[in-house]
This record gives C-alpha cells, structure tokens and sequence, in this order.
C-alpha cells in the first residue's frame, strides 16, 4: 500500500501562515533595517554549494552531483559561500559589510532559516554582538549573552594530549576524571567574577584567552561564559558568543578565518525567535 502524502510535508519542514508568517516578515524586514543601517550590503547565495564541507560535518550534508559528476550539497551553513563569493566573483574591496535573510538546511529533512551577518576582513566582535543586541531589543527580548573562547578547549586538548572529538562531543565526563582543579574551575566557571578568580589558577597557556574575554568590556547586563563550549562551526577559532532564551539558541557568532582572512559574524536563528514572540504572546 503506497501512502498519500499529497496534503504532508517532510518532517523537519517549516510551514508558516498566519501569525507565524506575519512574525517571520517583521523579523526579517526590522533586521534589514538594522543592518543596511550599519553598513551592511544584502547578499543571497546559491542554494548549491561545493563549499559546505568547510562549514559542517559531512553527515549533516544533504549531497548529489552536478552535470559533471563533481559532488555538491543543499547549503547547510552561508558563511564560507558568502565570503569566498563576496572575494572572488564581486571583488570590490570597499564592500566588506554583507548579510542575508535565507534557509540552510542539514541532512535528513531539517530546514532553518537564517539571518546572517559577515565582516569580512574586520575582525569585529563587539559591532556583531552590538547588531545582534539591537535586533533582539526591537522585539523587547534581553536573552542571555553567553561567552566563549574556541581556543580554550584547543589549548586544553595540548595541555592534556586529548583529542578535540571530547569537546565536540560534549564528553565533559572525561574532563572531570582527570580531577585538576583548574579544569574543574573552568566548567563550573558561569560568570565574568568566575573567570577573574580562575585566572589565579588557570595554566599559563590559557591565561591570554582568559584575558580576551575579560578585555572584551561588555555592558550587557545578562552575561555568562561558557569556557569549554566548542562550536561545530569548523571555521569558528576564537571567540564566540550565543544569545539564548531557556534552552533556546536564538543567535550564535564570533570570529573566525576563512582562506586565511579574520572576519567576524553571526546568525539569528529566524524559528527559535518566532517560537519565542509567539510563546510570549500567549
């Protein structure tokens, strides 16, 4: 028996009517404003990409070929196409402030839509998280600022001979086996007060990392710090930030390199705000 699926949508689908729709629209169209406001070009990307690879790990690619058999796949992240596009196809230097308002989409049948902003060579933190505080205050949102710092976990994974697969997995079982302090210290770490004190303790190679996120001199009045978090972004190698609402993620961003170029950038995770402004409603 074949089943109908005439009136279905894949699992992992997005559908939007109604309110939804509605909310969707003035997200996108109040963070345009925002961003074309701060020197931000828009930019929309290919959904096919040969790139992707660089951004996330193969399982989570949606993959074929192309007319010549070469294999591409579903965008599952923006950043690495709109960097490379921004560098290699529209070459004007003076244009280095992009963003983008598309879906990305990750293996078996997950669709997500994206806000996303690139500096491309203007390693920018503080502006991203300014952005990013602007948009979320339009909606009268004050979610949580998380930090980290990706090259802490790369300079314990040096220190201890580990492999960074312990991170990416978020294996922190084995981390607290090794019983040092320090290392406890940093995963109990939740505040800037936590990082002060650490420094006391921490080994001198994470001592300058350390120092980054204390230096960054925030006035967001909702921080935390997250000191062994790794992003599965491949391409995020310093610091990181995510502004979260309980366990939602409702943007993510930081510094990174791509072809050798520092750059900064984040994402506001379009859904995870809608479901937000539609829970607060009700």
């Amino acid at each position: 028996m074949i089943a109908n699926y005439e009136h279905e949508i894949p699992d992992g689908s997005r559908l939007y009517f109604g309110k939804s729709a509605q909310i969707k629209r003035k997200i996108e169209n109040t963070a345009s404003e925002i961003l074309l406001k701060n020197g931000f070009n828009e930019i929309l990307t290919p959904y096919f990409s040969y790139h992707q690879n660089l951004s996330v790990n193969s399982e989570q690619l949606l993959k074929f070929s192309d007319p010549a058999n070469n294999e591409i796949s579903l965008r599952a992240d923006s950043t690495v196409d709109v960097v490379r596009i921004a560098r290699r196809r529209i070459k004007n230097q003076n244009l280095k402030r992009w963003f983008y308002v598309q879906p990305i989409f990750k293996y078996p049948s997950a669709e997500f839509y994206q806000i996303g902003a690139e500096m491309i060579n203007e390693k920018n933190l503080m502006l991203a998280i300014s952005v990013a505080t602007e948009i979320f205050e339009k909606f009268g949102l004050k979610p949580v600022l998380q930090i980290s710092n990706i090259k802490i976990p790369k300079q314990i994974c040096k220190i201890l001979d580990l492999e960074i697969s312990v991170f990416e997995k978020g294996e922190i079982e084995i981390l607290l086996a090794k019983n040092l302090p320090w290392l406890d210290a940093l995963a109990r770490a939740k505040t800037l007060k936590d990082v002060r004190e650490l420094k006391k303790i921490a080994p001198d190679e994470i001592q300058s990392s350390l120092d980054e996120i204390l230096n960054l001199n925030l006035k967001y009045e909702n921080i935390s710090v997250s000191l062994l978090y790794y992003s599965k972004m491949r391409y995020y190698d310093e610091m990181f930030f995510r502004f979260i609402d309980a366990n939602s993620v409702l943007c993510s961003g930081g510094n990174y390199k791509i072809d050798e170029i520092a750059s900064s950038g984040f994402a506001v995770m379009v859904d995870s705000l809608i479901e937000k402004l539609q829970k607060d409603e009700k």
